[in-house]
């Protein structure tokens, strides 16, 4: 394990301008040509709704997933890309000044790039960078490619836009034998990523500080954020070893941001950010 970590973070202090930076998640209703879809209107009025319970309740960013799509696939088609850059720039009109990301699910980052540089927003999550994973619902091996990707973020001058890669994301297989979190992170850091997301096995779970810690060894000053489970019980010990962390589930009720939970979870890490730094070293 890595000796003598700094508490504070200082890409995540630029980026976000605090300590410890909460971003939380907004599930969007289903796109166009999806299974529920109703009209692009009605996607950018639930979700505008969810953000303004987000910020009224104080997180510090917003990532938009679209969550609720019916089915999912693995690339972005033509009505997606365009689907999610209305929404997006909309949203993005409206909440001006708070960070916001994007991450089209289930694995295109290319295509959360392109939106994130055409709606002007902040930041996109992938959970597929370095690792070779493989979900049999989707085919087996997902497809990475860490360096083309830096490639298109050059070519379309998105260089402001950083990247929050997971490793060894949640629901997939690694098919790496004996890879650890460490040599997963050293090797998302060396191909350019932001941002090292690590998460427990599904949604709503949290990883351990040993597991974090253990990404932070790979990471070195790249930032690390917890992917899952993060709540008001475990922020204080998963916040000792953690730069950020990504917040949907324990913020929501039924898939919907209930600001009292935001409120009280962002209390509790404004409480943390207020320490002595030696309490938590």
């Amino acid at each position: 394990m890595p000796k003598a970590l700094p508490l504070w973070n200082t890409q995540i202090m630029e980026l976000f301008g605090v300590k410890k930076a909460i971003i939380g998640v907004v599930y969007l209703l289903p796109l166009l040509g999806k299974n529920g879809h109703s009209s692009l209107e009605k996607v950018i009025e639930e979700a505008a709704k969810d953000m303004a319970f987000l910020v009224g309740g104080g997180v510090d960013a917003v990532l938009l997933e679209n969550e609720y799509d019916d089915p999912y696939t693995l690339k972005a088609s033509p009505s997606d890309i365009a689907g999610l850059s209305v929404v997006m720039a909309e949203l993005r009109r409206e909440f001006k000044k708070i960070p916001m990301g994007v991450e089209f699910l289930l694995n295109d980052p290319i295509a959360s790039l392109s939106i994130a540089k055409a709606a002007n927003l902040d930041f996109i999550r992938t959970d597929y960078f370095v690792d070779r994973m493989a979900r049999e619902e989707y085919g087996g091996e997902i497809e990475i490619d860490p360096e083309g990707l830096i490639k298109f973020q050059k070519e379309i001058d998105a260089s402001k836009v950083q990247i929050f890669s997971d490793i060894q994301v949640k629901y997939a297989t690694l098919l790496e034998e004996g890879k650890t979190l460490a040599q997963s992170a050293s090797q998302a850091r060396e191909k350019g990523s932001s941002g090292i997301v690590v998460s427990a096995s599904k949604t709503g779970s949290a990883p351990t500080v040993e597991e974090v810690l253990a990404a932070k060894e790979g990471a070195q000053t790249t930032p690390v954020l917890i992917g899952s489970g993060l709540d008001c019980q475990n922020v204080t010990s998963l916040f000792t070893a953690a730069d950020a962390a990504i917040v949907g589930s324990s913020m929501m009720t039924d898939g919907r941001i209930v600001q009292q939970k935001v409120i009280d979870l962002v209390d509790t890490v404004k409480r943390i950010r207020d320490r002595n730094i030696r309490e938590f070293q």
